[in-house]
């Protein structure tokens, strides 16, 4: 089993073809983990004030997809090397599948976003109210609050009885030490920014970064699809 005599010279563009694809279409898999793995961990602290899942179940998508990817394109250089009818046309397959998920990965990712925004103030405002009651709310807030460098939902104001100790600002960069703002506070000794406005625009921009990575690399995937069905034509 081997090439047909249709011509070495274009065998050998064909095969070359399908390796430089797979290796791009690794290397934005690869990308895509990355970018997806990063984001599911820096969005943990906030995974309690979010409301809904729609967006974690996006990134998750395409964390496995793009590991996917990593794999078959192995698998794909390693049918080219074979020139094995049967492992081209299960690689066009798995590749198409694969494409179909992570460009829906990616899509997902921007449009849940909105739906992420409007759950996640409606979540603040009824999270903050077990402020102090329940560890895991608590821990949330604090922890949105220090890394955001916010304070309440909208403003300080939201907090209607004594301020955490998360909202006043910051006196050195370890946090330990912060103004004194839970008795009295002012604009001038707490975080002034809401943390609605910054956390949607923390997950607004990471929506960004990995449902673009996911949609690039999901389009890169046509190139391997394509060079594999030329080379599998290709052999006799």
């Amino acid at each position: 089993m081997g090439v047909s005599g249709r011509g070495d010279c274009c065998s050998q563009f064909v095969k070359y073809g399908m390796f430089i694809s797979n290796l791009i279409i690794f290397l934005g898999g690869a990308v895509v983990f990355v970018i997806s793995l990063i984001t599911l961990v820096d969005r943990n602290f906030l995974s309690e004030l979010l409301g809904t899942n729609l967006f974690s179940g996006s990134v998750y998508a395409l964390l496995i997809t793009s590991a996917a990817v990593c794999l078959l394109a192995f698998f794909g250089c390693f049918g080219a090397v074979k020139e094995i009818k049967f492992m081209l046309l299960t690689y066009f397959i798995l590749l198409f599948l694969i494409f179909v998920t992570m460009l829906i990965g990616g899509i997902l990712g921007y449009v849940f976003r909105e739906k992420v925004e409007l759950t996640m103030k409606q979540e603040m405002y009824s999270s903050i109210k077990l402020y102090g009651t329940r560890r895991q709310v608590t821990t949330a807030w604090d922890i949105t609050q220090t890394r955001l460098k916010c304070c309440g939902v909208e403003s300080f104001r939201n907090w209607q009885g004594k301020l955490p100790f998360s909202c006043c600002q910051e006196i050195d960069r370890d946090g330990i030490q912060r103004k004194p703002c839970q008795d009295n506070p002012t604009l001038s000794n707490t975080y002034n920014n809401g943390c609605y406005e910054v956390g949607a625009a923390f997950i607004r921009d990471r929506a960004n970064v990995i449902g673009a990575s996911g949609i690039i690399v999901a389009l890169l995937m046509i190139f391997g699809m394509v060079f594999s069905c030329i080379f599998f034509n290709m052999i006799e």
